[in-house]
């Protein structure tokens, strides 16, 4: 197994971080597949909008998703979210 750096340590401290804050705000969150690829989509949108200003593109609509760095992370929280109900319901099998 490779060595994890202290890089990536800080990355999942920050993707556990914020699903800490989506189970806050949200409370644990259970919902149909179709339900999650909808939010999953919104949150990748978000990171593409992120990346256009770097990129020397503009956005068709107006956004506040500038920081990067941050919507990555909410994509990697709600992703793991996801993963959470799938392993959930096949240990509860």
């Amino acid at each position: 197994m490779e060595q994890v750096t202290e890089l990536m340590n800080d990355i999942n401290k920050d993707v556990l971080t914020e699903r800490i804050n989506q189970n806050k705000k949200w409370g644990i969150q259970r919902h149909h597949m179709g339900a999650w690829l909808a939010i999953l989509a919104e949150e990748f949108g978000e990171v593409s909008q992120a990346m256009q200003g770097p990129l020397g593109l503009t956005s068709m609509k107006e956004t506040d998703a500038d920081d990067l760095y941050k919507e990555l992370i909410q994509v990697a929280a709600v992703a793991s979210a996801i993963a959470e109900q799938v392993k959930e319901s096949t240990i509860n099998m």
